[in-house]
């Protein structure tokens, strides 16, 4: 029968035996170069999605409307002559008031209601009346300056025709519609964009509006209709197409008060904010909403911006340069 001193023995010669293999398998600390402790990870920091303030321009930024207005700045406007004298003759049975001469010779050209003006028939019997001008001794027809001049067509066709192209109807469709030629049709459609441009410059100004939208418009591509293309890629090739539409409307009221066609640039922004500004009042100065163009924001701050000093962030040093600020209302 063995002793338990023997077991006793025997254990504490596996566990030395154990203590020494463990020992020679542990790294020694001159052998290897200790493992450096990993860094915390740090949240990394979140972009903030509020808008930041404006800070300014430090120049004003230039317009080329401006700067050509500045330089060329238009010619005074002409002295109203004197109304013609009234005559013991038999009172005028037609009313000339709103025809004025049109030749650029005559003192009375562009003014209305002066008395200068008589009718005086109509010319190889046809339906417009003639004018004459007892100050420069001419005659001219009273449809001058409107679209109906010089036109052998009738009236009403030509304000049919008009009306069927501002439904939408297309030029070679009126043609066959009303039995006139396609270039016919053309030459009316231009005629009458002209005396409608000429009609808003005239007529629009000091204009009070509460905000105005401005949009650029391009023609959708059929690569983009059939999936062929994709919309970045698309507007990527038409930023640098010439034709792109400007529109600047009144959305209460509908009013188109500005339309452009041109290159989607700061030039072409430049430009239209140039014309909305001649169209509005000097007071009003409406909410701006904008499709997100970049460019806009120069555009419009250089009518709508003022010099500004900045407040000085520390107590000591220099003073900062003044900035070129939107105007508060």
């Amino acid at each position: 029968m063995i002793p338990h001193l023997f077991y006793h023995q025997l254990t504490v010669l596996g566990l030395l035996w154990f203590f020494l293999i463990l020992s020679s398998l542990w790294p020694s600390a001159s052998g290897t170069a200790p493992t450096p402790l990993s860094k915390p990870i740090t949240a990394r920091h979140k972009r903030s999605n509020e808008p930041k303030v404006f800070t300014g321009l430090t120049h004003k930024p230039p317009c080329a409307a401006c700067a050509h207005e500045a330089t060329h700045p238009p010619p005074p406007p002409p002295l109203r002559p004197a109304p013609m004298p009234s005559t013991h003759r038999r009172p005028r049975a037609i009313d000339t008031s709103r025809h004025f001469c049109p030749p650029d010779g005559c003192d009375y050209r562009g003014w209305v209601g002066l008395r200068h003006l008589c009718a005086h028939g109509h010319p190889r019997g046809g339906p417009w009346r003639q004018c004459h001008c007892t100050s420069y001794k001419g005659y001219f027809l009273e449809t001058h300056g409107t679209i109906f001049h010089g036109k052998r067509g009738e009236v009403e066709l030509i304000v049919r025709v008009l009306a069927c192209l501002a439904a939408g109807l297309g030029r070679r469709a009126t043609a066959r519609v009303f039995e006139v030629a396609p270039n016919t049709v053309l030459q009316w459609w231009g005629e009458a964009a002209e005396q409608l441009e000429a009609f808003a410059q005239y007529f629009l100004c000091d204009v009070h509006i509460r905000q105005l939208q401005l949009d650029e418009l391009y023609a959708v591509l059929r690569a983009v209709q059939d999936n062929e293309l994709g919309a970045a890629e698309a507007i990527q090739r038409l930023e640098r197409s010439p034709h792109w539409v400007w529109a600047a409307m009144d959305p209460d009221s509908k009013l188109l008060v500005v339309i452009d066609v041109g290159e989607r640039s700061l030039a072409m922004a430049h430009r239209v904010g140039h014309q909305v500004v001649q169209m509005l009042a000097p007071d009003c100065a409406p909410l701006f909403l904008t499709d997100g163009f970049r460019e806009y924001l120069t555009a419009l701050l250089t009518p709508y911006g003022h010099w500004g000093q900045p407040p000085r962030r520390p107590s000591t040093g220099p003073m900062p340069k003044p900035r070129w600020m939107p105007c508060t209302i």
